[in-house]
């Protein structure tokens, strides 16, 4: 089992200085190793088809509509599962979590995985790279401890990658914000593109 991991939005509480109102982790789900090669090709493939370098990488809040469209409509032919949780920032009242960036998205990674229960076991887990090195092995401990990850056996590794050369990454993202945009009450038609590959979206309170 391959899950890739991404965000939308921002873990910050300032909202009246411009965090975003809505928090999103995305876990896109693939049972089938080759299933996941063949994903990635094809987003490679429309990448080409639509006269892009192959530097360029997939981000839902800097694409025209048309290319979210274009690779929302490529995505949802093959045979992966979207998991996600919704965080509408207004319902969290710890004050720890609202003043610790990091705290809050290892919280609410480790919970869309805990509550994710039977459907996640042995998984290889890969998140885009973020932050120093002190950060990421944090999240890595915290994940371990709080999922007790020795007896649950959610996951067998945890990885953190480039998303510029991880296209599957860039799933996780366009995903992500097309989560975030629905629940912002924006671009419900393109929600509808990718609804049928919808395993569970948990809007967090």
């Amino acid at each position: 089992m391959l899950v890739f991991i991404d965000d939308s939005g921002d873990p910050g509480f300032r909202i009246q200085k411009g965090s975003s109102p809505v928090f999103v982790i995305a876990l896109i789900i693939f049972y089938d190793s080759l299933i996941a090669e063949e994903t990635s090709l094809a987003l490679k493939k429309l990448r080409r088809k639509l006269k892009f370098p192959d530097t360029v990488e997939f981000k839902f809040h800097k694409s025209r509509k048309e290319i979210k469209i274009a690779f929302l409509q490529t995505c949802a032919k093959y045979d992966f599962k979207i998991r996600a949780i919704v965080v509408k920032k207004e319902n969290i009242y710890s004050k720890f979590l609202r003043n610790s960036k990091d705290s809050f998205f290892n919280y609410i990674v480790m919970q869309v995985l805990r509550n994710s229960g039977k459907n996640i076991k042995r998984a290889k887990l890969k998140f885009d790279k973020r932050g120093e090195k002190r950060i990421r092995d944090e999240l890595r401990a915290y994940l371990s401890r709080e999922l007790d990850n020795k007896k649950n056996n959610i996951f067998s590794d945890l990885k953190f990658v480039d998303s510029k050369q991880n296209i599957l990454i860039q799933l996780a993202d366009m995903i992500a914000g097309c989560i975030a945009s629905f629940h912002k009450g924006k671009d419900k038609e393109l929600y509808k593109l990718i609804q049928t590959r919808v395993e569970d979206v948990w809007v967090f309170k």
